[in-house]
């Protein structure tokens, strides 16, 4: 799997601040939201769920990947999500360590190691 994830019981606005306060909690600050139901219905008038990404970016994690593996920039921020499907909220996160299973290099792979336990406690907390 590349993500962990789970349906919850409460609606997408509550989700989407729990999941917020569940990435502080953990270091994450959210740098980047893409709605993209608006976004879709914007550009090619297409109607869908509520669907948001959030990217979150934990500086320390952030740095001690940039410090290892230059190129990681181009994986960075790990997404996190928050949709409605059926009338129920979902929300995921990326698994850090199965976008960067091809790199070989063992200082990045403990840094995305940390960052995934880190972002299946924030899924797991909200």
């Amino acid at each position: 799997m590349f993500n962990y994830g789970k349906q919850i019981d409460i609606p997408f606005e509550e989700a989407v601040e729990k999941l917020k306060k569940a990435l502080e909690k953990e270091g994450f600050g959210v740098i980047t939201e893409i709605d993209m139901k608006a976004t879709l219905q914007n550009k090619l008038g297409i109607e869908m769920d509520k669907y948001l990404i959030l990217g979150a970016c934990n500086p320390d994690f952030a740095y001690r990947a940039l410090h290892a593996e230059k190129e990681m920039g181009l994986l960075m921020p790990c997404n996190t999500i928050v949709y409605e499907q059926e009338g129920k909220t979902n929300i995921a996160s990326i698994m850090p360590t199965v976008t960067t299973s091809t790199i070989a290099n063992e200082e990045l792979n403990v840094v995305m190691l940390q960052a995934e336990e880190a972002l299946v406690r924030v899924i797991d907390n909200v």
